[in-house]
């Protein structure tokens, strides 16, 4: 790929094919004058770069050393990372856009930034960060690690403390991270063993492990799934009466609110978005199906509706409401909900047989995305096959760099 720097010199050389001389020696100083005055002005500076694609971001980082630093730097990250873009999920560590009319490449194509014997998943994502682990193997033998999709910038962190038992009794593993509420990343464990959880955290900036206070029994278990990490807590897929969220700042468990009526299965869609924490569930009334959107309350007071899907709107794709003489069902399942920077830019990802499909929750319109080549698993353990991809420029305090 062409050089900035190759790129100035083409267009001067251009300008002086075209203007005459003088004409071309003043226009130079003048283009001269300009970029010296831009370079030289980091707030000026990172005022235009902040507006470019993140693509540009990491090629013009080659530019000099001062770039480097300048656009390495957590207060350029920061403000670039202010309101995160998706432009994707992946299914089955497979990479699918949400705008099939301008798809961009994909962040990688497979997951071999560091080798493992056993393979690489993705089990979380978490604004902008991967949680992986090793795909295949004894539980003792899975190494976890943490990567950026977009820098490809890696991390792994190390075994939970203990002998062989400890890591066969990992139930749960999950990251905290936030570009401004929790730029050093965190790891949540949870340790299970004769009924008890133990609940430890893995802090990136000490490279440790501590064993928290919070523990609790096995009467109190549920279906960790990957977990959802938003507003300084780890959440779980909310399920039976006493729902529980992990608030890492003070090491506490605490009971997650349900909307009413309260139900003891399984929401469709449990996740977060843009900072907003979601759970899409449906309800029948009169044989008709609707989709109900709640949104959490910052202070995890309760839950509001957001949105609401209709029997009438859901008919508009063949075959998502499928119809018996005395019953209808879905015959579709919710995967995600994306909030976009603008109200209309909201959508719903839906599985249709193979197929994921975007529907636009304010437009009522549907648009079929791509065809998966095997099935994949959207009901009780959904998390643990489809992530969203989130692009961010933030970098580990430690880490490796793929080159």
């Amino acid at each position: 790929m062409v050089s900035t720097r190759a790129k100035i010199r083409k267009t001067r050389n251009a300008l002086k094919n075209y203007y005459p001389k003088e004409t071309t020696t003043d226009s130079d100083h003048q283009l001269t004058s300009s970029a010296e005055r831009i370079g030289s002005n980091d707030d000026l500076l990172t005022e235009i770069l902040r507006r470019l694609p993140v693509t540009s971001i990491l090629q013009f980082k080659s530019v000099s050393k001062h770039w480097w630093w300048l656009l390495g730097h957590r207060s350029f990250t920061l403000r670039y990372d202010k309101f995160p873009i998706s432009p994707g999920l992946f299914v089955h560590n497979k990479y699918v856009p949400y705008d099939i009319e301008d798809q961009g490449p994909p962040p990688f194509r497979s997951l071999d930034f560091c080798p493992d014997l056993n393979s690489i998943k993705i089990i979380q994502s978490c604004n902008g960060l991967l949680l992986c682990c090793s795909d295949r193997g004894h539980a003792r033998d899975n190494k976890y690690y943490v990567f950026n999709p977009t820098t490809k910038q890696f991390a792994i962190i190390p075994s939970v403390p203990g002998d062989d038992g400890a890591c066969k009794s990992i139930r749960f593993m999950g990251l905290a991270f936030h570009q401004k509420t929790c730029p050093r990343y965190k790891a949540v464990c949870i340790l299970g063993g004769a009924g008890i959880f133990v609940i430890q955290i893995y802090y990136s900036e000490t490279g440790k492990w501590k064993t928290t206070n919070s523990s609790f029994y096995e009467e109190f278990y549920m279906p960790f799934g990957s977990g959802v990490y938003w507003n300084e807590a780890i959440h779980w897929n909310p399920f039976g009466r006493n729902p529980l969220y992990f608030y890492l700042k003070s090491e506490q468990l605490k009971t997650l609110p349900l909307p009413l009526p309260v139900q003891l299965y399984l929401p469709k869609c449990f996740g977060e978005s843009r900072g907003h924490l979601h759970m899409v569930k449906t309800t029948i009334h009169e044989s008709l199906i609707h989709l109900t959107v709640y949104e959490m309350l910052g202070d995890h007071s309760g839950w509001v509706v957001k949105y609401r899907v209709d029997d009438d709107d859901l008919n508009g794709y063949p075959g998502m409401i499928r119809s018996f003489p005395r019953d209808r069902y879905c015959g579709f399942k919710v995967i995600d909900i994306i909030r976009g920077e603008k109200e209309e830019d909201t959508f719903l990802l839906l599985k249709f047989a193979r197929a994921i499909i975007r529907y636009d929750v304010l437009e009522k319109r549907f648009k079929w995305l791509t065809n998966m080549p095997t099935d994949f698993e959207v009901g009780r353990h959904w998390r643990r096959e489809i992530h969203s991809y989130i692009q961010c420029l933030t970098s580990f305090c430690t880490g490796y760099k793929v080159c």
